[in-house]
């Protein structure tokens, strides 16, 4: 639960993709902070109020996007799969991501014939100085929320086709429906 309280939230009443950018951003970094946390972020079945916080503001900047439920769920899902697998990527390369990787590469490549692996001596030929493998992220990321931005237009015509609008989120100050004690003891 520390280590969920160090992500900053989505920004209530932002754009939902910009408060998922910057959530992803600040997840990545905390996980990088504390690399020991990445294989327990989600395994406890009695998450703490900040861990329930933090998933209860991002369904909520979802929903405000009009996303369903299960396309919810599937965002949700993309979202962290990529952040935590970027994150334990990153946690565990055999060097620093802002070393000069195109000349490690080189190195490494010394040991082989040029011709063993042509795909990668000339993907490692192509990288320009100062390359930091940390970048990719925010690229993958932009083109892992304009997926969903395009999901969530989907969702939007298939609930105008059924004649309804996804469910809202609640507003501010009312009350959540009420959980029931088969749901409290399913965890």
């Amino acid at each position: 639960d520390l280590v969920f309280s160090e992500i900053d939230l989505p920004a209530s009443g932002a754009d939902w993709k910009t408060a998922m950018r910057q959530r992803a951003i600040s997840v990545r970094d905390v996980l990088l902070r504390h690399r020991w946390a990445i294989g327990l972020m989600e395994s406890r079945r009695k998450p703490g109020p900040a861990n329930l916080r933090h998933h209860d503001a991002v369904i909520g900047s979802l929903r405000s996007a009009g996303l369903d439920m299960p396309t919810i769920a599937h965002a949700y899902s993309l979202l962290d799969s990529y952040i935590y697998g970027f994150a334990l990527f990153m946690a565990n390369l055999p060097f620093d991501p802002s070393e000069e990787v195109a000349e490690l590469g080189q190195v490494t490549l010394r040991a082989f014939p040029l011709d063993a692996y042509p795909n990668l001596v000339a993907y490692i030929s192509a990288m320009r100085p100062g390359y930091d493998y940390g970048d990719e992220f925010e690229y993958g990321l932009d083109l892992v929320l304009d997926g969903l931005q395009r999901a969530a237009g989907s969702a939007k015509r298939r609930s105008a086709e059924l004649g309804r609008m996804p469910t809202r989120a609640p507003a501010s100050g009312t009350e959540p429906p009420a959980v029931t004690d088969a749901a409290r003891t399913s965890t």
